[in-house]
Order: C-alpha cells, then structure tokens, then sequence
C-alpha cells in the first residue's frame, strides 16, 4: 500500500510539473524572438536558423515524451494491454532518439553558462539517448529485466527538465547561491543526480516492482 501511494504521489507530481510546463511552454509559440527565456541569448543566437529550429522541436518534443514516459509507467494504462503500451513506447523511443535528444545537442552548443554548461548539456544528450536505446534493444530481444532496468535510467534523465526547476529554486531561495553558481551546479546535478537516484532505486527493486506489477500483465500480449 505505501509503494502504491509513492508512486501515486509522484505520478501527480510529474503530471503537474508537465502541465506547468505547458503554460510555459505555449507563450513561445507566438515564435517572438523577445521573451522568457530567449531573452537570455544574444541577437545573434536567436536570429540563428538552427538555434531556433532545435529550441521548438526540442521544448515541443521533450514535453511529448516526458507525458509518454509517465503514461507508460502507470498501472492503468498497462492493463490496457500490450499494443498501447507498444504504441506509446515507439512514441517515447522515436521522440527521444529522432528529436528530442538531437534538438539538445544542438542547444547544448548554444547553452549560456560558457564550456561547463555546455559540456554538461552535450552528456546529458548522450546519455538521454543511450539509455533509451539500450532500453529499446532490450525490449526487442524480449528482455524485460533489462528493458525495466533502462527505461528507469531513460526516464530518468527525461525528468531532468524537472530536478534543474526545483533544484534552482531550491538552491537559490535556501541557500541563496548566485545565479551563475546555482546555473552551472544545477545542469549537472539534474540529470547525474537522478541516475543516481535511479540506481539507488533500482538497488532497492524498483525494477522488479515493475516486472511484477505491469511486466506480467503485458508480457502475453507483446508482439514487438
């Protein structure tokens, strides 16, 4: 019963960070070159044809995929069965492997912060990307413990976009570091430190939580 409403409560939680990030996210499509976040990059970089291309298909994309993701982890919608579940993954693996991740390497190049943040912008990409294609292999070969296992890490950094927000507010209100210091400690600690709390989850059998919950409900009815 508790691990049933943990993981409620963080299915709610994500949910709610994705729709927060809707209401921030429909302002750019007025494609103004003058707000939010844009503000922060030179003339230069915002009149740049690939700046611009890789900013809306990633901010577009990676919202797509972080809904996908969760849906895919819910109960709910594993009893529906393995063609869903099957659909819904291609559009989580296809997102992140053709646009998401790609779109990130190429921001990652114009990431403010200077050579730290954009190395640690280019990691998170790549990192994003293998995990959720050695997490699409497994399933392929019919690997489920490993296919469970990868999916976390992928899901994982998906929710980086998630742990940088609440880590800068927390750092910046709590322990009221500088922008530029909570900026550059943030990019990494977002997407490492939640492979690590990943693992340390999956230590724990969080792998075999799923295996057993959903895994069993969807393994007679996967035809990959």
């Amino acid at each position: 019963m508790l691990r049933r409403l943990i993981f409620a409560f963080a299915a709610l939680l994500i949910a709610a960070f994705a729709a927060l990030m809707l209401t921030k996210t429909l302002p750019y499509y007025t494609f103004e070159k003058g707000i939010h976040f844009l503000t922060t990059k030179s003339d230069e970089t915002n009149n740049n044809p690939c700046f611009r291309l890789a900013f809306y298909v990633h901010i577009t994309t990676s919202l797509i995929v972080l809904v996908l993701g969760l849906l895919q982890w819910l109960p709910a919608v594993a009893g529906r069965g393995g063609r869903l579940h099957r659909w819904l993954g291609y559009g989580y693996v296809g997102g992140i492997l053709g646009l998401a991740a790609p779109s990130g390497l190429v921001l990652a190049h114009f990431a403010n912060g200077g050579l730290a943040a954009q190395v640690g912008f280019t990691l998170q990409c790549v990192v994003w990307w293998l995990t959720t294609w050695v997490a699409y292999r497994a399933a392929r070969r019919r690997q489920w413990p490993r296919h469970v296992e990868w999916l976390v890490r992928s899901y994982a950094v998906t929710l980086a976009a998630l742990a940088l927000r609440g880590e800068s507010y927390l750092m910046f209100y709590a322990f009221h570091t500088k922008p530029i210091e909570t900026y550059l400690t943030v990019t990494w600690l977002s997407w490492v430190g939640n492979l690590f709390v990943a693992e340390v989850l999956l230590e724990l059998g969080l792998g075999r939580y799923f295996l057993r919950e959903m895994m069993s409900r969807l393994r007679r009815t996967l035809v990959l």
